[in-house]
C-alpha cells in the first residue's frame, strides 16, 4: 500500500499509541477528582500541556486542549467575535479557508457580523495590499490559515504579524493545521494571538487538538459545564488524548529539517513525473509551498474516477479535503484561484508524511500514467 493522503490523516505512531493505552488503562482517573487516581490523571494533563507549550515556545497557560482542529477553529473565531462584538463587528478572513473557518464565519454573518473574504492569486495567495485595504476601524479579528490544505500554499503569516502589530486591538487567529511539521511557525515573532492545531495531522490520534491563546486574549467559550480549561472548553479533559499529542509533536518536530527535505525531495519526483504525463495541471505552486501537498488535474479524467482506479493498484489519494471531498462539487480554493470547472473537477491531492519513500513515488507515477491511459481508452 502506497498512502500518499497525509493531509486528510496520519498514521499514528507506534509510541503514540503506547503512549495512549498506557495512560487509558493505567491513570484512567478524572482529572477533576480529589482522590488519588484523579490527582495522577491531573499531574498528566499538566506535563503534556508544559511540553506542548515548550516544544512551540509558548507558556503553558497559553495551551488549551480540544477536541481537534475544527473545535480550535469555531472556539478561536466565534469566541473572539462574540466576546468583543461591542468592540466591531467586522471580521477578515481569506475564500480559501477550510471549512470549519469558512462555516464559522457564515454563523456569524447570520448573527449581525460582516466578514470580508480576501481574494488570492493564481497561486492560492492573499495579497498583503488587499488586508490592508480591508482593516476597518472596527475589525476586531482577522483569521488566516497558513498551508492551504488541499494545494500546500504557504500564507504570508509573518508579514501580516508584522503588519498587525500597528493594530493591537485586532486579534489575529491562524488555522496551523497542515503546517505541524512541515513549514516553521513561531507564535511570538509572527504575533499570533490564536493558533489551531489538530493531532491527527501529525501521527497522533484523532479527537485531539490543541488552541493556543495568547496571555491577555479573551474568549467566550462555546460550551457550557464544568469549566475545564480554565473555564474556556467544558467537558470532562481527554487526558490519554493530550499525553499521546505531546509525544506526536515531539516526535515530529524532532524530525524536523531531515524529514522536510526527504517530502521536498518525494514531492519534486511526483512534480516532475507529473509534468512529463499528458494533458497535466498542477496546481500546486513552485514557490511558497509547504513540502508535503502537491495538486494536479489530469484533463478529461475526473477526480473519482481516478482516486478509485488509483484504489484498485494500492495507491491512495484523494480530492480535495476530506471534509468536502464527497460533495461531488468542483474545489472553491481551485476556483477562487482561477482554474476552471473542468479542471477543478479533476483535481488529485497527493500528500505526503516522513513515512513516504523515493520508491513509492516512482511506484506512484507509474500507477497514475497506466490509470490514466486506461481510462482514456475506455473512455473513447
Amino acid at each position: 500500500m502506497i498512502y500518499f493522503d497525509n493531509s486528510a490523516t496520519t498514521k499514528p505512531y507506534k509510541e503514540v499509541l503506547e503512549s495512549y493505552v498506557t495512560v487509558s488503562s493505567e491513570y484512567f482517573g478524572n482529572p477533576s477528582s480529589l482522590n488519588a487516581l484523579g490527582g495522577q490523571a491531573e499531574k498528566l494533563l499538566t506535563k503534556a500541556r508544559e511540553q506542548v507549550a515548550n516544544l512551540l515556545t509558548v507558556k503553558k497557560t497559553e495551551i488549551f486542549f480540544t477536541s481537534g482542529g475544527t473545535e480550535s477553529n469555531n472556539l478561536a473565531i466565534k469566541g473572539a467575535a462574540y466576546i468583543h462584538k461591542n468592540k466591531g463587528r467586522h471580521l477578515i478572513t481569506t475564500s480559501i479557508e477550510h471549512a470549519s473557518v469558512k462555516k464559522s464565519f457564515e454563523q456569524l454573518e447570520q448573527d449581525g457580523f460582516e466578514v470580508t473574504y480576501l481574494p488570492v492569486d493564481s497561486s492560492g495567495r492573499i495579497q498583503i495590499d488587499d488586508l490592508k485595504k480591508a482593516i476597518r476601524n472596527d475589525t476586531i479579528l482577522i483569521s488566516v490559515m497558513q498551508v492551504n490544505n488541499e494545494i500546500g500554499t504557504i500564507q504570508p503569516i509573518k508579514e501580516i504579524g508584522e503588519y498587525l502589530k500597528k493594530f493591537p486591538n485586532i486579534l489575529f487567529h491562524v488555522d496551523a493545521v497542515q503546517a505541524v511539521g512541515k513549514v516553521p511557525l513561531s507564535l511570538n515573532e509572527y504575533r499570533v494571538d490564536l493558533c489551531s492545531f489538530s493531532g491527527h495531522k501529525f501521527h497522533g490520534l484523532k479527537g485531539t487538538g490543541v488552541l493556543f491563546v495568547r496571555e491577555g486574549v479573551r474568549l467566550s467559550p462555546l460550551l457550557a459545564g464544568g469549566g475545564q480549561e480554565r473555564k474556556l472548553r467544558s467537558g470532562t479533559e481527554n487526558v490519554a488524548g493530550a499525553v499521546a499529542l505531546s509525544k506526536a509533536l515531539r516526535m515530529v518536530l524532532t524530525e524536523g529539517k531531515n524529514g522536510i527535505e526527504r517530502m521536498s525531495k518525494i514531492r519534486e519526483i511526483l512534480r516532475n513525473g507529473l509534468s512529463e504525463l499528458e494533458e497535466v495541471q498542477i496546481h500546486t505552486p513552485t514557490l511558497n509551498s509547504a513540502p508535503h501537498i502537491l495538486n494536479f488535474s489530469i484533463k478529461g479524467i475526473k477526480s473519482e474516477v481516478l482516486i478509485h482506479a488509483l484504489e484498485e493498484k494500492g495507491v491512495y489519494v484523494s480530492t480535495t479535503s476530506a471534509c468536502s471531498s464527497k460533495k461531488k462539487s468542483p474545489s472553491s480554493t481551485l476556483l477562487a484561484m482561477g482554474v476552471t470547472d473542468e479542471l477543478a473537477e479533476s483535481a488529485i491531492r497527493v500528500s505526503l508524511s516522513f513515512n513516504n519513500t523515493e520508491n513509492e513515488a516512482l511506484a506512484a507515477l507509474a500507477a497514475i500514467k497506466e490509470a490514466s491511459e486506461h481510462i482514456r481508452k475506455v473512455m473513447k
